[in-house]
């Protein structure tokens, strides 16, 4: 900006000029730079003036409006927490796979209270304790008389609960709006779906989350908006899954065992239609986790995934799988399993101190021979029996959708012996769960290849990798239903499915080292039908004894195969399949002539 000068020179050399004083011009220019500021800066505050007006009318305005319309509204009751209502408590539902509610949503109420505006307290505590005998009148006299102006009492009410806390009349006993997740079936599947709980609560809704099985694993995608609200549609076949329950659990009865688990797998697509473990519990009501003692006692304890046992003579047909597979031997070869046999200075026996003699590579399956099979593991050797084993899965823990599945993860030998080829070719010195079992065995039964076992509804098959020939997987089957026909599992034969298995005694060792002399692990894998194999099923009990006869009885044989072939008659009509004739081999043809 450009200033005029307080005393210009040609206007004092023209006042000078003409006899005038040229102070007199300073003092006009200056009287005039005065003014013109002082109008400006009128102007500059009338404006300031103008827009802060406007400001106001315009706030007063808006409270004006907003006062009118909550003037015209309806009461509302007031709101402990802003944040709940963004809170999003949307979840999908998980069904089985032909549809039916596993898990579903259920809209409900939470009961909160603000002492502040109870009207008599003592009264209300009393009330309360009536509708719920959990809760203490003291307590909650404590927490009323207090200084707090906010505490839940109940997060989740029954629609009767909410009338008769409704009808105590108290406006320091408020309600808020929820969605609870609901398990309709009670405590089945308990140990697949796991159970869900709140995670961010306002008073106005709760978040729904997963806290263990499916419902933890898929929690993201159970929560996601974007899914639409699609359903989580697992393998199991609700069905099935209640027959096996049923019958297992009155096994678990029957049998004075301490728990139970049994896995039902179609041995093409790796679908689990049935996963049960005992003792469960019911997901709507879900027990606290142990806080001491063995994790193995609570009932949130999956013994099918996270149950790494000793599981026995299950483990001999990957022996002679593996051997036949190197050629060592074939079903008829003649092995002598005569005692004594001593292995890093360690004498292996067999069970009741049995002496076989010389067995074909099939009879050592149906007799069950440790010696028979561990001398087959020392033809193998340990690296290469190491090698087959992990490539059954045996190695790693399974990878099946459930957190739990992380938890089971088999307990090796520190060091692969010898010594140890042989004691775990009979299925000691390897721990692995019941899961790893019965997915070694649908290798077997599916023609040789190695699937991944899954929670989730598969339309079609797996490819898997190759671990054995066809050839060796249908012999190894085949020896194995030589085991139901002929050897140690004869209760396990269910007329017209053809069963095939075999059976596993295992003892139970003890926290301190050693085993125990009178507990045992109890397993039966088995295959069905045996001529066409569909399915596999893995049943292991923990600690059962059978006490029909003079003596306990604590095999498998007279425990875990009865239990499987009950199963198995329950289910097999359940799956489709019907009872058939089992075809005959040509080669046990014999011609006769008249």
């Amino acid at each position: 900006m450009i200033r005029k000068p307080l005393r210009p020179l040609a206007t004092i050399i023209n006042a000078r000029a003409q006899g005038e004083n040229p102070d007199a011009i300073e003092k006009e220019n200056i009287r005039k730079r005065h003014e013109e500021m002082r109008d400006k800066s009128r102007i500059r505050a009338e404006g300031r003036l103008l827009v802060l007006g406007v400001a106001f009318l315009a706030a007063f305005s808006v409270i004006g409006v907003r006062m009118g319309t909550l003037a015209s509204s309806e009461a509302a009751e007031p709101r402990a927490s802003a944040s709940g209502a963004r809170i999003l408590a949307q979840r999908a539902d998980i069904v089985d796979r032909q549809g039916r509610i596993l898990a579903t949503n259920l809209e409900t109420f939470s009961l909160y209270a603000q002492p502040h505006q109870m009207i008599d307290k003592e009264r209300v505590a009393e009330r309360l304790v009536e509708i719920f005998p959990d809760l203490k009148k003291q307590r909650l006299l404590k927490d009323f008389t207090g200084k707090r102006k906010f505490l839940w009492v109940r997060k989740k009410l029954s629609p009767e609960q909410k009338q008769l806390v409704h009808d105590i009349g108290d406006p320091g006993l408020l309600f808020g709006p929820r969605e609870m997740r609901l398990y309709p079936n009670g405590k089945l599947a308990a140990h697949v779906l796991g159970g869900a709980g709140f995670g961010r609560e306002g008073v106005n809704a709760a978040e729904v989350i997963g806290v263990a099985g499916v419902e933890k694993t898929f929690d993201e995608a159970l929560r996601d908006p974007a899914n639409g609200g699609k359903a989580l549609t697992l393998s199991l076949d609700l069905t099935v899954q209640t027959a096996t329950e049923r019958v297992l659990y009155g096994g678990m009865k029957l049998l004075n065992a301490k728990g139970a688990a049994a896995v039902l797998m179609d041995v093409q697509t790796g679908e689990l239609l049935s996963l049960v473990s005992l003792p469960d519990f019911d997901p709507n009501d879900r027990p606290r986790p142990l806080t001491e003692g063995d994790a193995g006692d609570s009932p949130l304890f999956n013994r099918a995934l996270q149950g790494v046992y000793e599981l026995g003579s299950t483990y001999k047909i990957f022996t002679s799988a593996q051997a036949m597979e190197l050629g060592l031997v074939n079903p008829n070869t003649i092995i002598d399993t005569k005692g004594p046999m001593k292995v890093g200075g360690h004498r292996i026996g067999e069970f009741q101190n049995k002496n076989y003699g010389k067995l074909s590579v099939t009879d050592i399956i149906v007799k069950s021979s440790n010696r028979g099979t561990g001398r087959m593991a020392l033809e193998i050797g340990p690296k290469r029996q190491q090698e087959f084993l992990k490539s059954l899965g045996l190695f790693e823990p399974t990878p099946v959708e459930m957190v739990e599945a992380s938890g089971g993860k088999p307990l090796l030998p520190a060091k692969w012996t010898d010594l140890s080829a042989v004691t775990v070719s009979y299925g000691h010195g390897l721990s692995s769960t019941p899961m790893h079992l019965a997915t070694a065995y649908a290798a077997l039964a599916n023609g040789g290849r190695m699937i991944k076992p899954t929670i989730l509804k598969r339309a079609t098959p797996q490819e898997g990798v190759r671990v054995m020939s066809e050839r060796v997987a249908a012999e190894s089957v085949q020896m194995l239903r030589k085991v139901v026909t002929e050897g140690t599992a004869s209760f396990g034969e269910v007329a017209g499915y053809h069963v095939a298995g075999k059976t596993g005694t295992a003892d139970k060792p003890k926290p301190t080292g050693g085993y125990y002399e009178d507990k045992v692990i109890n397993t039966f894998a088995s295959v069905f039908p045996a001529h066409d194999p569909k399915y596999v099923l893995v049943v292991t009990l923990d600690e059962p004894v059978e006490t029909s006869g003079d003596k306990p009885r604590r095999t498998a044989g007279w425990t875990a195969v009865p239990v499987a072939a009950e199963i198995i008659e329950r289910v097999a009509p359940l799956l489709g399949l019907r009872p058939q004739v089992e075809p005959i081999a040509l080669t046990d043809i014999t011609l006769a002539s008249h």
